[in-house]
C-alpha cells in the first residue's frame, strides 16, 4: 500500500525523534556492550483498541484494530513471521510461559533498551520462559538486529506483512503505520496475565514489573 508524503514526514519524524528520545543520561554497559541510558518508565497503562490512542510527546496518536485486547482475555489468532520468513499463529504455541515485548521499530533508542532490557536483565527467566519481540520491523531487521546486539535468548517475530498482530490485539498505531509500546505476560493457556501499554511512545514499559508477574506464573 502506498504511502503519502504527510505519512511518510511523520514516520520519517517520529522515528528520529523516538531514536532521540535518549537524551537521558547513559547509565551502565552489560556484558555486550550495550550502554543502558536512563529513559523515564512508564508508570500506567493505556488501553488497546479503536478509539483509544497513545501519545508521542504528548500528540494522541490513534489505534487502530478493534476491540483492543485485556488482562484475562485469551491472545489471539494472529499471523506473524518467524526469521525465514515462515509464518506462524502466535496464539497457537501453548504449555510455557510467555513474555510478549511489542516495540514500535528495532532502529530506535527505546525499541532498542526494551529488547536488550529483556534479553539480559530478566535474571535466569530465559531458562524457564519465552521471550519474545515483536515488530513491524522485516524479519531481515530483526535478524540483522539480533546479530549485532549479541541477542540469541529472543525469538523475533515479525507483523510487517498486515499487522494482523497489531490489529488483533487493538496495538496499532494507525499512522504512521507500526505497532504501540507494551509488554504482555501470557500463561501457559495463552491468557493474559500481565499488560502494559505505554500511554507515551518515548517511555519505556516496566519490564521489571512483567518479570515479576512471569515469576508468579511460574512459581503457581
Amino acid at each position: 500500500m502506498r504511502r503519502s508524503p504527510r505519512s511518510a514526514l511523520l514516520s520519517t519524524g517520529l522515528a528520529a525523534l523516538l531514536t532521540c528520545a535518549g537524551c537521558a543520561a547513559w547509565d551502565k554497559s552489560y556484558e555486550s556492550g550495550f550502554m543502558y541510558r536512563n529513559y523515564p518508565i512508564a508508570t500506567g497503562s493505556a488501553k488497546a483498541g479503536e478509539g483509544n490512542s497513545v501519545t508521542f510527546k504528548g500528540s494522541p496518536m490513534a489505534l487502530a484494530g478493534g476491540p483492543g485486547i485485556a488482562v484475562g482475555e485469551r491472545l489471539r489468532d494472529a499471523k506473524v513471521a518467524k526469521g525465514d520468513l515462515s509464518p506462524v499463529n502466535i496464539a497457537e504455541a501453548k504449555g510455557k510461559v510467555r513474555i510478549i515485548s511489542v516495540v514500535p521499530s528495532l532502529d530506535t533508542k527505546v525499541c532498542e533498551q526494551q529488547t536488550h532490557y529483556l534479553s539480559e536483565k530478566n535474571n535466569g527467566l530465559d531458562k524457564m520462559a519465552e521471550l519474545i519481540t515483536v515488530s513491524i520491523d522485516t524479519p531481515f531487521a530483526q535478524g540483522r538486529f539480533a546479530r549485532e546486539a549479541k541477542i540469541a535468548n529472543v525469538t523475533f517475530l515479525s507483523d510487517y506483512r498486515n499487522a494482523e498482530f497489531g490489529t488483533a490485539h487493538g496495538l496499532l498505531v494507525k499512522d504512521p503505520h507500526f505497532l504501540a509500546r507494551a509488554v504482555m505476560v501470557v500463561d501457559k493457556d495463552n491468557v493474559i496475565r500481565y499488560l502494559q501499554i505505554t500511554p507515551e511512545l518515548g517511555e519505556m514499559p516496566d519490564m521489571d514489573a512483567a518479570f515479576r508477574a512471569a515469576r508468579e506464573l511460574l512459581r503457581g
